[in-house]
């Protein structure tokens, strides 16, 4: 590589899109972050337009320009990674024909059942069980509600591949946003007619599927005058966020784990061989290099449950807030959060699912809540665990990753209601966007995976704390029983 040469990674996430450059030694040289909101139209409903992608991709390439001069010019290739499931329905015209359906959408739920009922071995071929936040059968419930729509559809596509066709004019994904799609045949790496006629599309419609480290597309004439990017630079098929954030911690080798915790929250472990559990709900996808695959427990509720109680309590700064709860001491709150803001995934497959504050009195107070808030959060992986460990063993040790990682006292709830270490590693909130930039590093150095895909410099390891986790241990029944108790009542 010559000097000053840098790789750009660009993750669409659900809360925000995040850029970052890093250089030749993986140093930041530049990053920015730009929020995004969703529109919510109808009770579990969650829909963003893809236009909106794009502005704000442009919006954090222009901030990097401004901060450092020039450094979008040193950019020799790009990766991108996203939220995995958004069904994005691309008309004759090459134009989104409405809001894309997001993965925290739950108006399909009745779809996914009818797609398990047809296809019982979809689980088995799929990688999971059909559930309401997956594409397919959000393109079933598009075929009954809006037939219009689907009649004049040309293309379906994961949101990140909407920000990939503006760069390059290409339509192409990668195998794990793919293998979320719920229209992979996981083992065998390509589209699975079976399910795609099921849902009402044509195999033409869907996009090329390619490695995560291959060649997509070179950025065209019209997307380097309006992002500054280099005219020509390639552009990688990248991954989806799940995976991206597996290639930043280094997760690329059977065995290795770790806890996501971003706006949803993930437990992955990298598998290298096709390993499908679908009668625990956990998700067996192709990951974003080749001749790998991972098992994931995702639950739709991650950091994003401690934000929105801070802004519940009226706490204008989270971190300030959580250092206050930490202060106080308590092992443990006296109430009890069900944090199922957007329903939940595994171990539940329940879209109706909702939060739930449990336990409260006159003295409870804002930070009694946001201590509940952190310790549901934790629970969500606890059962996370306990879903994998249907499978097989989950390593005795975890790494973290994402934005929730960031803070000790978050980190010491996790492993103590884990009952294991907690390896953080420097840089690991860089997350899916330092891996797709990894990705691209790969497609045009000609270095191994072993050279690129190593795990960061380890920051720190939290430990659990003994009375916290007698305390979360005592706890937890409580937690699944009122999940029990009140799903019959979430459906009303």
């Amino acid at each position: 590589m010559a000097d000053g040469e840098c790789f750009l990674g660009i993750d669409i996430g659900t809360s925000a899109v995040k850029a970052l450059i890093v250089d030749a030694r993986e140093r930041p040289v530049a990053g920015a972050e730009v929020a995004l909101a969703t529109s919510r139209p109808a009770p579990g409903w969650s829909e963003q337009h893809p236009d909106l992608w794009w502005q704000t991709v442009r919006q954090a390439l222009a901030e990097m320009a401004e901060a450092v001069p020039g450094v979008l010019g040193r950019v020799i290739a790009v990766g991108l990674s996203g939220q995995m499931h958004g069904a994005v329905l691309v008309g004759r015209d090459d134009r989104p024909l409405r809001p894309a359906i997001l993965w925290n959408d739950g108006r399909a739920a009745a779809e996914a059942a009818g797609l398990n009922a047809a296809l019982p071995d979809l689980g088995h071929i799929a990688g999971v069980p059909a559930m309401a936040g997956f594409l397919a059968p959000k393109i079933a419930w598009l075929r009954t509600h809006e037939p219009e729509v689907l009649a004049g559809t040309r293309r379906v596509i994961l949101p990140k591949d909407w920000v990939r066709f503006l760069l390059t004019g290409e339509f192409a994904t990668d195998m794990c946003d793919a293998a979320g799609s719920l229209l992979l045949d996981e083992e065998k790496r390509q589209w699975w007619p079976t399910i795609i006629e099921a849902v009402g599309l044509r195999p033409e419609q869907l996009p090329r599927l390619l490695e995560g480290p291959e060649v997509s597309g070179r950025i065209t004439a019209a997307a380097a005058v309006a992002t500054g990017l280099p005219e020509g630079i390639p552009v990688v098929a990248g991954a989806g966020d799940a995976a991206a954030a597996g290639i930043g911690i280094g997760a690329v080798d059977d065995g290795d784990a770790f806890v996501s915790l971003g706006t949803s929250s993930q437990l992955f472990l990298t598998t290298a061989e096709y390993r499908p559990n679908p009668t625990a709900l956990v998700h067996a996808f192709a990951h974003a290099l080749p001749g790998r695959w991972f098992q994931m427990a995702a639950m739709l509720n991650g950091a994003s449950v401690m934000a929105w109680t801070a802004g519940v309590i009226g706490a204008p700064d989270l971190g300030v807030a959580l250092d206050n709860v930490a202060a106080r001491g308590h092992a443990i709150s006296p109430v009890t959060f069900l944090p199922y803001l957007q329903g939940e995934r595994t171990p539940h497959d329940d879209p109706a699912a909702r939060g739930v504050f449990f336990g409260m009195d006159g003295g409870t107070d804002g930070l009694d809540l946001l201590q509940a808030a952190v310790e549901g959060m934790a629970f969500t992986l606890v059962d996370a665990v306990a879903a994998l460990e249907t499978a097989g063993p989950v390593p005795a040790t975890l790494a973290a990753v994402g934005g929730g990682s960031r803070g000790r006292f978050v980190m010491e709830v996790v492993a103590s209601a884990l009952g294991r270490p907690i390896r953080r590693y420097a840089g690991g909130e860089r997350g899916p966007a330092f891996g797709v930039a990894r990705l691209a590093r790969l497609a045009v150095t000609g270095e191994t995976v072993g050279d690129v895909c190593v795990k960061p410099e380890l920051r720190d390891v939290v430990l659990p704390d003994a009375s916290r986790q007698a305390a979360l241990a005592a706890r937890l029944p409580l937690y699944r029983d009122l999940y029990r108790a009140l799903k019959p009542l979430f459906r009303r």
